[in-house]
């Protein structure tokens, strides 16, 4: 007995050593599926996890409930939150879908003084929301808010954060829709803050913006290191710029455009009004609006040191960027639109060594008939910035030996996203399976992956071998892939880490997909659309299990231009969820069954 009581005794110290250890290193352990797996070890390391983990992500807001999150990690500092599905944001799912925060603040305010930072993102935000959680105890404390492409509020919802969240370091609202009442909120933030650090309305309409009270800020706010504000003309910022001596990062401002034909005159105007604007020692990350080859010798004295440059709203032509670019050689990011050309990519490969982020986006007609991307300058880029870890762009051509440039020069890489422009006739090169596989098997850390072609340019099999070679992608977007039901179920057998799952225009039945989902074990969402529907969607029942929900949205006929409407095509929606099947789904939307 004696030896049993003191056998027991040692492993029960022996365990609470072992607990000790843990709790030492299990907060230094960031990676949120690392935290996954730790937690599901055993009832310790699960307490443990819960009481020491500071931030976590939510995917999409109806997955879980504000007060089970918060009870699960009662000392949170950190919480991003996601709403809306990103295909809200091209008008393919109905606005009034869902997403809205006023749950989450309503029990932050009531149970939570320990959060911190807040980061919503395509979610519907009230004044009455951003008023709650600036009168709180919460807000008093809150040090970052960020609204990232949000809507429902307006300027007076601003007011009250610029007025009690004294402490905020990080006001974030880029591409959020705003209604604008007046500027007394930035005229408050500045005359009330003074730790700020990164201000943020860029892409937004927020226009009576006075220059007076940026260059309030800029004076209070010592630490200030990043301000991208909507249009304001850049000749009215010189204050400011003086004044943000710490300034790293500027984005938003713009130029008066010129019109075509202009004469001397007028041209020296232009200039002297924009001589006197000087960048501030430190800046290091730029983005300007209607930034023309007449204002472009602004940007010459600091182009050198740039990092970060987004010219996705310069309206450069092919040849401004290019005399741009071959002045950036420390150039580590890039936003542009395809106007660059493969004449600019072959620019950027000879002079931007550093490059890790490119960003190439699709401008109107016109653009497109000056410049556009093609595989030639996707081999010269492949070749020329071998440090890529992201790579996005829309392209008019593309063949398999450019792909196999890819996976052969950018071991880096883990974002890749390609979207081929819809052309007349065929493209020569296709289909694209040997191409597709050749970048999978020699991009080993590929992460998010998108590929948008046009019919026919992946077969069955070059689906399989996406499915077979992506074994880290956990992101997917795929488009116009496959030509049978045979390839989304090859497809399905591989993709081991994959947890979101979107395509678009794919010509799979509901039985087949229902059965590929059920075979990626480790999916946690799914987007459909432009898929081979039947009149009852019975087949989708395949997919039911716990805790998994699906929604439809019918294919609809909506008044339209020609005599029969316009069609709105079927979606489906499904995701995990611990809260149980949603109660406020809009009209348009169905769920497919009651959740088990």
């Amino acid at each position: 007995m004696k030896m049993n009581s003191i056998s027991t005794c040692t492993i029960s110290k022996a365990r609470s050593y072992d607990n000790t250890v843990w709790e030492c290193v299990i907060p230094y352990i960031q990676r949120p599926q690392d935290r996954a797996a730790i937690s599901l070890v055993c009832k310790s390391w699960y307490e443990i996890d819960a009481i020491t983990r500071k931030h976590i992500t939510i995917a999409l807001c109806y997955t879980t409930t504000a007060d089970r999150l918060l009870g699960r990690f009662p000392h949170l500092e950190s919480l991003k939150l996601k709403g809306q599905p990103r295909a809200v944001m091209f008008s393919l799912m109905p606005n009034d879908w869902g997403g809205y925060v006023t749950p989450w603040i309503e029990e932050i305010v009531k149970s939570s003084n320990r959060i911190k930072a807040l980061h919503f993102r395509r979610m519907i935000v009230k004044d009455s929301d951003l008023e709650l959680l600036a009168t709180s105890e919460t807000g008093k404390g809150l040090k970052v808010l960020k609204l990232d492409n949000c809507r429902g509020f307006s300027t007076d919802g601003l007011l009250h954060i610029s007025r009690f969240c004294r402490s905020m370091k990080t006001l974030f609202m880029e591409e959020s829709t705003i209604v604008e009442n007046d500027g007394e909120w930035l005229h408050e933030l500045a005359l009330k803050n003074t730790v700020l650090e990164n201000l943020n309305f860029y892409l937004t309409d927020l226009v009576k913006i006075s220059s007076e009270d940026l260059d309030l800020i800029a004076k209070k706010c010592a630490s200030l290191v990043s301000v991208k504000i909507s249009d304001s003309d850049t000749s009215d910022l010189c204050g400011f710029f003086r004044s943000a001596t710490s300034l790293e990062e500027f984005g938003g401002g713009s130029f008066s455009a010129l019109p075509e034909q202009v004469n001397e005159g007028v041209l020296y105007e232009q200039l002297k009004r924009y001589s006197t604007v000087a960048f501030p020692p430190r800046l290091c990350r730029l983005g300007l609006t209607f930034l023309g080859k007449t204002e472009m010798p602004i940007v010459f004295p600091v182009a050198s040191r740039l990092k970060k440059l987004d010219l996705l709203y310069a309206m450069l032509d092919t040849e401004g960027h290019c005399l741009l670019l071959q002045r950036c050689p420390n150039l580590e990011i890039l936003g542009a639109r395809i106007v660059i050309g493969d004449r600019g990519l072959e620019v950027i490969a000879q002079f931007c060594k550093r490059m890790k982020r490119v960003k190439f986006e699709r401008g109107d007609e016109n653009e497109e008939a000056e410049g556009v991307i093609s595989h030639r300058g996707l081999i010269a880029l492949s070749r020329g910035c071998i440090e890529l870890e992201h790579l996005s762009l829309y392209v008019s051509d593309i063949t398999n030996a450019s792909l196999k440039c890819v996976g052969t020069y950018l071991k880096n890489l883990q974002n890749f996203r390609l979207v081929l422009i819809e052309k007349q006739g065929k493209f020569a090169d296709f289909p694209l399976d040997n191409g597709v596989r050749s970048l999978l098997m020699g991009c080993h850390k590929l992460r998010r992956f998108a590929l948008c072609l046009q019919p026919g340019g992946l077969t069955d099999v070059g689906l399989s071998y996406i499915g077979r070679y992506s074994p880290k992608v956990r992101w997917m977007l795929l488009h116009y892939v496959g030509e049978s039901d045979k390839g989304i179920m090859e497809f399905s057998k591989g993709c081991p880490s994959l947890r979101k799952l979107e395509m678009v225009a794919c010509c799979f039945s509901e039985r087949a997909l229902a059965v590929a989902v059920l075979q990626l074990t480790s999916l946690r969402y799914l987007w459909l659309t432009k898929y081979r529907t039947t009149a009852s969607g019975g087949d989708l029942i395949r997919m039911v299990r716990p805790n998994w929900i699906t929604e439809v949205i019918p294919a609809t006929q909506v008044p339209g231009h020609n005599a029969n409407g316009e069609v709105v095509l079927a979606h489906i929606l499904a995701y995990y969820s611990l809260a149980g099947q949603r109660t406020d789904l809009p009209s348009t939307m169905r769920p497919l069954i009651p959740n088990i």
